[in-house]
């Protein structure tokens, strides 16, 4: 295992290049594959919208603005060799951390947590977003300049780099999205090659640490999350009506579902969130196991040609990059669909591409930018 994952981060892959004459779908930088799978989610997004939301036309009108700029942007961003993303990682690392140092100072508060700066003219907008791309951007481009696998020093530099931000945005606070951000840099580190008795002693660093977290960091509705999961029938009508109520809307979709725009839980509002954190729930209360089963096959497709661009691209930095982003991508779904099915705590992760919200697309459509750029650049 640990020479394939030295491999993946030093080696270029022997098919690499054998396409001589590039396609017009290179020339012009679009890979037919990926956005076709991305426009069927997304097809799958808008149904499950119309029914959870309980058919409200201007919502689902919204999403698909944001779909619409979402895929601009990941065409955009496709024609932009990765070169000038490898110059620019660094830039828009630290223009993410002072976006995050002016949340503390001046961002707003909603619900009682601070994660939002209002900028005038333009809206409020979520610094802790940009580090989804910025985090694994700074990594792949620091850890591309050194020797692989990487040396203590290094090892210890990529993780300063990775808590600078996480613990930014875990005291706004926010710890779902710090987690992703955390792990988005931590799938750089892995994949460069990293060796697995610092992978060991990284877990067994880990354990005190969870328990220091649990006792002088996590604040009580966050603890409460963690004990929801474990009894969530200990507080039916308050901490674990959401759980109780999404796995109950799971189970009734049965193998083939109750109908579309049929689904009780989600139409008579017992499904809290049906149309953001909790669409799978709704989803599956109407279209079943095999409309479940159909939505994981297009993700499974998703990432596998995903990890394809990341495997056979010759280049470190891209190879780091993409490969991390398809890894934070799993990982988003994993989170949403554990949380959903009890599994997991409820940690306010949305699904790629079917929950409702378009920042979230929009940064998610961008990941997908950075694959397609240096999937398509590399062939030309």
């Amino acid at each position: 295992m640990r020479e394939e994952q030295y491999r993946f981060s030093r080696q270029s892959h022997h098919f690499v290049g054998r396409d001589l004459e590039p396609s017009v779908w290179q020339r012009i930088h679009i890979d037919p594959w990926l956005t076709l799978i991305l426009f069927s989610i997304c097809f799958v997004g808008l149904t499950v919208l119309y029914s959870a939301s309980t058919q409200n036309t201007a919502m689902v009108i919204r999403q698909m603005v944001s779909y619409g700029i979402a895929f601009v942007v990941m065409a955009v961003m496709a024609q932009i060799p990765p070169t000038f993303y490898r110059t620019l990682s660094p830039i828009f690392y630290v223009l993410g951390l002072i976006l995050l140092v002016l949340v503390e100072i001046i961002g707003e508060v909603r619900m009682g947590a601070r994660r939002w700066i209002d900028i005038p003219g333009f809206g409020s907008v979520q610094p802790s977003e940009f580090m989804k791309l910025g985090m694994p951007m700074m990594c792949a481009w620091y850890l591309s300049r050194k020797e692989l696998p990487p040396s203590i020093p290094t090892v210890f530099t990529t993780l300063t780099i990775i808590a600078v931000p996480v613990i930014l945005i875990a005291k706004e606070p926010d710890l779902g999205t710090s987690i992703l951000v955390a792990g988005s840099g931590m799938f750089v580190l892995f994949l460069s090659g990293l060796p697995w008795w610092m992978i060991g002693g990284a877990i067994a660093v880990f354990i005190p640490f969870v328990w220091g977290l649990w006792n002088f960091y996590m604040h009580d509705y966050q603890k409460t999350r963690v004990m929801t999961l474990v009894d969530p029938e200990a507080d039916a009508l308050g901490a674990g009506w959401n759980i109780i109520q999404s796995k109950t809307a799971i189970g009734s979709g049965g193998l083939t579902g109750k109908g579309y725009l049929e689904g009780t839980q989600s139409h008579l509002h017992f499904l809290p969130e049906g149309h953001t954190d909790f669409a799978i729930a709704a989803f599956s209360e109407e279209f079943g196991l095999a409309g479940v089963g159909l939505l994981l096959f297009f993700y499974l497709c998703l990432l596998a040609r995903s990890f394809y661009i990341a495997v056979v691209n010759p280049d470190t930095y891209c190879r780091l990059l993409a490969g991390a982003l398809t890894m934070s991508f799993f990982v988003y779904i994993f989170v949403n669909m554990g949380m959903v099915s009890g599994i997991l705590p409820v940690v306010g992760v949305p699904l790629p591409f079917i929950s409702y919200g378009g920042t979230a697309v929009i940064t998610l459509m961008a990941g997908f930018g950075l694959l397609t750029c240096v999937h398509t650049h590399t062939k030309q």
